[in-house]
């Protein structure tokens, strides 16, 4: 594995991937297919999965979320070559007309749980993460196969799909509740992540990790 520089044109990362795996560590269920920080890509806000790939620290995955843009397959294919080379781990948002890179897993928004289980069937030992809001959501993302959830928002976010945040105590309530690896995402940074040691099993951010 090719560790990347402790400095980069992705400020935040180092910390947030040291965070990560405190709290991994203390984990009441955790998530051995995954990275201890997912990092969400985004249109507006971490709109280039390539590059992330080859500047993000060890310790991280990235999840390539597409949102149907015309030339995904290329970028995605480029993203899960720099992950393999790195040693980093590359999800894909679910879309069945894509073609899966080789070593790569998939995320499920949770509006797509209905197709889990049958992808878990024909992909039995990729990673696989799915979007949860809610106790009944993450429970059967897990059931039907998928490794860990994400719930969210746990803290204010500036996402502009944002629900109100759960707040590091409900979260912990509602992690309990599903009962398996629950990762934390939602206005996370490196200086709130800690307060979710103990309960969660790792970090999903987006806004946290800012291009320079």
């Amino acid at each position: 594995m090719n560790a990347s520089p402790s400095h980069g044109p992705y400020t935040g990362a180092a910390a947030l991937a040291r965070a990560a795996r405190q709290i991994a560590s203390a984990a009441p269920h955790a998530a051995p297919a995954l990275a201890p920080l997912l990092v969400l890509s985004d249109p507006q806000r971490l709109p280039d999965p390539v590059a992330l790939a080859r500047h993000l620290p060890a310790g991280c995955a990235i999840i390539y979320r597409h949102f149907g843009a015309q030339n995904a397959a290329r970028i995605a294919r480029q993203a899960a070559t720099v992950c393999r080379q790195r040693g980093l781990h590359f999800l894909l948002s679910h879309d069945p007309d894509l073609a899966l890179p080789p070593g790569a897993g998939v995320h499920f928004p949770e509006r797509l749980h209905g197709a889990l289980a049958g992808w878990r069937q024909a992909w039995p030992d990729a990673p696989c993460t799915a979007a949860a809001h809610s106790v009944a959501a993450g429970r059967a993302a897990l059931a039907a196969g998928a490794d860990a959830v994400l719930l969210s928002p746990v803290f204010a976010s500036t996402s502009p799909s944002a629900a109100r945040a759960l707040g590091a105590d409900r979260f912990a309530r509602m992690a309990r509740a599903i009962d398996g690896p629950v990762y934390a995402l939602g206005g996370i940074d490196a200086k709130n992540a800690l307060a979710l040691r103990g309960s969660a099993a790792g970090l999903a951010v987006v806004s946290a990790i800012r291009g320079e």
